[in-house]
């Protein structure tokens, strides 16, 4: 029997991460994980997030048996495993060894847009809630151990033209591409991560991808720090990432 194809999706918050997980479910032949180290990530750094003793109770604290589950059999013997990861979940303790038995690719969204989404389920944020360094450190840690450049997806460009996108990505993952991952039906999954309430709103309302439209990125002043931390890390990425 084949090896499955497991894709670790790697993503800062507030991206289309989600959105993408409903995509990939709805092929019929992917299983999917939602942000398996987020149980762990709260319990080990002790950050306040919404609904954290609920995601501690229902979730993996042990980081050892989150990579054994990602790496071994793959619920009901499904050929595709996608894996939506969040790069600051990545603690520095956390190894990597299981990075080599998993095929990656990175979403990202320019870091203003991403601030200004978080800051309304959680009332404060620092670069590294956002995840933009440890994603440019997490791409170049990848390039070097596979000697390849990952696919790199930008959202802004991804929601312009969504098909055009997932059909290239399809082609570089070697699965056939099927329009079921364009529409979905509205509404929660069993798959959802335990903290859906507190951050799938539009998702949830969802029947596919939500239509391309111009953002405000003005950022109030008192941000702007952060910003400045994370738009090298996303510019770097962008320039390297896919297009279709």
């Amino acid at each position: 029997m084949a090896e499955p194809l497991r894709i670790a999706m790697w993503s800062g918050p507030r991206n289309i991460s989600t959105a993408m997980m409903r995509a990939f479910e709805n092929r019929g032949d992917c299983a999917v994980v939602d942000e398996p180290f987020y149980a762990h990530y709260l319990h080990a750094s002790g950050l306040d997030h919404p609904g954290r003793d609920e995601v501690i109770a229902a979730g993996e604290t042990d980081w050892h048996r989150v990579v054994a589950d990602l790496v071994g059999p793959v619920r009901h013997g499904k050929p595709v495993f996608y894996q939506k990861h969040m790069t600051h979940h990545m603690l520095p303790h956390i190894g990597h060894d299981w990075f080599n038995a998993v095929t990656h690719v990175f979403l990202i969204r320019d870091p203003r847009e991403v601030l200004l989404s978080y800051l309304k389920s959680r009332p404060h944020a620092t670069a590294e809630d956002i995840g933009m360094p440890q994603e440019a450190a997490l791409y170049d840690e990848i390039a070097r151990r596979t000697g390849a450049a990952p696919p790199v997806i930008d959202a802004d460009e991804f929601l312009r033209q969504p098909e055009r996108h997932l059909r290239a990505l399809c082609t570089l993952l070697q699965i056939p591409f099927t329009d079921r991952m364009l529409h979905w039906p509205s509404g929660p999954r069993a798959s959802d991560g335990i903290w859906a309430p507190y951050w799938y709103d539009a998702v949830l309302k969802s029947t596919g991808f939500e239509p391309w439209r111009e953002r405000d990125l003005c950022v109030p002043d008192v941000h702007r720090a952060l910003i400045d931390q994370c738009l090298p890390a996303y510019e770097f990425l962008y320039s390297r990432r896919m297009l279709v």
